[in-house]
């Protein structure tokens, strides 16, 4: 009798099983589904009954680098990573065998897929754009396996050395353009510049000789310029009139 007991009690303790707050158990009674077991103590009774603990916190797959020739037929590699929880523990242990490794590869190929139908500058000036259609194409095709993908990032785009050298070609010949663009400006701005100040000097009496004994002022400063003065021609012939008489 005291054996039974034993034994009884035995079977009742290895039939406690423990289910954390961020889990949730799937319970199989004579290998078939039964109920989906909440956070806390559950019964599953040894030999009739067994479970799976299913992780439903949110995951990161890092999608290793993948070959892919964008629509502009320009090979290059890409990598990325992705954001999915499980909202339906039951479907992700009924309805796939292995529901992460199930949604790397779905990743991978969407990722391919998607590269293949933007050009060589759309992938380089639209990443956020790219990653939430390979989001949406991932989360409707995984929804049957209980998966919620959150998010895809799009990490690194690894371009052939070629490609990167026209690149650098192209940035650099429009700084060029930008900075002929740039100056062309700053001289049209000088001449207006010096066309409204050639106004306002004509256009006031004195005012050109003003500026004139003002830069020979700021000439006069420094002990080693030499000044010359460029006396109309017709001073010149009065002063050798004067001089004849």
């Amino acid at each position: 009798m005291i054996y039974f007991i034993i034994i009884l009690v035995f079977i009742l303790l290895s039939s406690i099983k423990q289910i954390n707050q961020y889990e949730r158990g799937i319970k199989f009674t004579l290998g078939k589904f039964s109920k989906i077991m909440n956070p806390g103590l559950n019964i599953v009774f040894p030999i009739f009954q067994s479970y799976k603990k299913v992780d439903i916190r949110t995951k990161v797959v890092d999608v290793p680098n993948q070959e892919a020739i964008t629509r502009d037929n320009v090979s290059i590699g890409i990598n990325a990573v992705v954001y999915y929880k499980v909202f339906d523990a039951s479907k992700a242990v009924l309805e796939v065998e292995n529901f992460y490794f199930a949604v790397s590869q779905l990743a991978q190929t969407t990722m391919r897929n998607t590269v293949g139908t933007v050009t060589l500058d759309e992938l380089l000036t639209e990443r956020e754009k790219i990653s939430t259609t390979i989001q949406k194409i991932v989360d409707e095709a995984s929804d049957p396996w209980g998966i919620k993908v959150e998010n895809v990032e799009l990490k690194d785009v690894t371009l052939p050395e070629e490609m990167k050298r026209v690149i650098a070609k192209a940035a650099e010949a429009e700084r060029e353009k930008q900075a002929v663009i740039t100056k062309s400006k700053g001289e049209l701005e000088a001449a207006n510049n010096l066309s409204s100040a050639a106004n306002v000097l004509s256009s006031s009496p004195g005012a050109l000789h003003l500026r004139t004994l003002s830069t020979i002022n700021d000439i006069s400063s420094d002990q080693s310029n030499t000044i010359v003065f460029a006396l109309p021609i017709e001073v010149l012939r009065a002063l050798e009139g004067k001089k004849e008489k």
